[in-house]
């Protein structure tokens, strides 16, 4: 190996400096060179991890490598084998004193085949960010393609419209909502949601949020620019729209994803408190005869994902 490992992004950028421990780590697989393809996180001790953390702890103890593909070994190039032989030969390479050690920094995420919706359920019942299925005898492909599919735990919860940002580009009507839930007498920001309206829907809440248009901020405290965007508007906190987003984040945030339902007059807003558990996930999973499901061992969708090279070996993907 020569004693030297690199991590690089999904888009092929220098993380080694910032995650030492992991790379070290790598040095010390009983290999001259792989490519190893997963994700960096905090675990926590109940097992998740997490993002938030990570920020704070890249040199930490509890940083975490989770291998989940392994695209070449010494000389072989594993990229045409099917996802269980690679991931057989991952956990092979994995198994020096690694496999079952919780303080390892490298660490192997198993996987289970078949069953793949209620796996899902029970990815989202532990507060897991979702699941991730892919076709079992196909090769590995850069990007994204229809071997695999994302599913995502969303959380439903009703919140407040407080603002409005402008369009961009063709879109008319408004950009997003920016959205807030009520704690303690306040309207606390929330975040903003773009997505989930068709031109008819944008058109009749346009016009509904400007008759609503007023010059303060109804949040407490008024957001920065820099989380809902500079051209923005502020609205009587009398609108309602149920949000579907993944978590919140340590900054009581939530990461809107769509909306999917209509905005409707609330008789009393206030009501509309930040959820404190997760509701019953949307999912499509496919089918579980054809794939094998991964969890993924995330509680923030920006944990970063680095693929490990060693060195002599051009990364894949």
């Amino acid at each position: 190996m020569d004693g030297h490992a690199r991590l690089l992004s999904r888009r092929f950028k220098e993380w080694t400096a910032q995650f030492p421990t992991v790379a070290a780590a790598v040095v010390g697989l009983p290999a001259r060179r792989a490519v190893l393809d997963g994700e960096v996180a905090v675990a926590l001790p109940d097992g998740r991890t997490s993002f938030q953390a990570l920020q704070n702890e890249r040199h930490g103890p509890d940083v975490r490598y989770f291998a989940f593909n392994l695209l070449a070994l010494d000389d072989e190039d594993l990229t045409a084998r099917p996802i269980e032989q690679r991931k057989a030969r991952l956990a092979q390479l994995l198994s020096h004193g690694v496999l079952d050690d919780p303080l390892a920094v490298l660490r192997y995420s198993d996987h289970v085949t078949g069953n793949g919706a209620a796996f899902f359920q029970f990815a989202c019942q532990r507060g897991l960010e979702g699941s991730i299925s892919k076709q079992r005898d196909k090769p590995y492909t850069p990007g994204r393609g229809l071997a695999w599919q994302k599913t995502n735990c969303l959380l439903r919860q009703d919140l407040v419209v407080g603002g409005f940002t402008d369009p961009e580009g063709s879109r008319t009507g408004f950009g997003a909502l920016l959205v807030g839930y009520y704690e303690r007498g306040a309207l606390i920001y929330a975040g903003k949601v773009g997505t989930g309206f068709d031109r008819a829907a944008l058109s009749d809440l346009h016009a509904r949020l400007t008759r609503l248009e007023r010059m303060r901020s109804p949040f407490t405290p008024e957001p920065p620019r820099a989380w809902t965007g500079s051209q923005r508007h502020w609205v009587a906190p009398e609108l309602v729209v149920e949000v579907a987003f993944g978590e919140w984040d340590g900054q009581s945030r939530a990461a809107p994803s769509r909306v999917p339902g209509p905005a409707r007059g609330q008789a009393n807003p206030r009501r509309r408190a930040r959820a404190t558990r997760r509701a019953l996930r949307d999912c499509q999973v496919p089918d579980p005869t054809t794939v094998t499901t991964l969890v993924l061992n995330v509680l923030r969708r920006r944990t970063q994902s680095v693929h490990v090279r060693l060195r002599g070996q051009e990364p894949y993907g």
